[in-house]
């Protein structure tokens, strides 16, 4: 397969706080616009966006279910195809999942490559709380 190549990426921020200079919104660039659109997906319950539900992750699910390593490894696949499946910007090198059922939480980390860009692989933690 031939490496894919990018000029860059960009992404307008979801907070839509304008740019102190320009006036515009403010922007979202490479690194930092694919790990916001990562942590996005992880976020999304799937049904949760109009009009496409197959977008979106099992982590609402995964809050309430009883945990296991083997649960968890079944949920880390789960989410990496997730993740590669709506972000075709990434290559997913792993995903790590750790209940922590002290405090209702779940700490997901997720390792992967940029495809087109000349950086070192990235991470992206995002770390799921049920509200009780």
């Amino acid at each position: 397969m031939p490496a894919r190549i990018s000029r860059g990426f960009k992404d307008i921020s979801l907070s839509f706080r304008r740019h102190p200079v320009t006036n515009d919104l403010v922007v979202l660039k490479d690194e930092s616009a694919i790990a916001k659109s990562v942590r996005n997906i992880v976020g999304t319950a799937f049904g949760e966006k109009p009009f496409d539900l197959n977008f979106g992750s099992p982590v609402a699910k995964i809050l309430f279910e009883p945990f296991d390593p083997r649960i968890a490894a079944s949920y880390s696949a789960s989410i990496r195809e997730v993740v590669q499946r709506n972000e075709p910007r990434v290559n997913v090198l792993n995903v790590f999942v750790e209940a922590r059922p002290d405090s209702n939480a779940l700490t997901i980390v997720i390792d992967y490559e940029i495809i087109g860009l000349s950086v070192p692989p990235q991470q992206v933690t995002y770390i799921a709380k049920s509200v009780r």
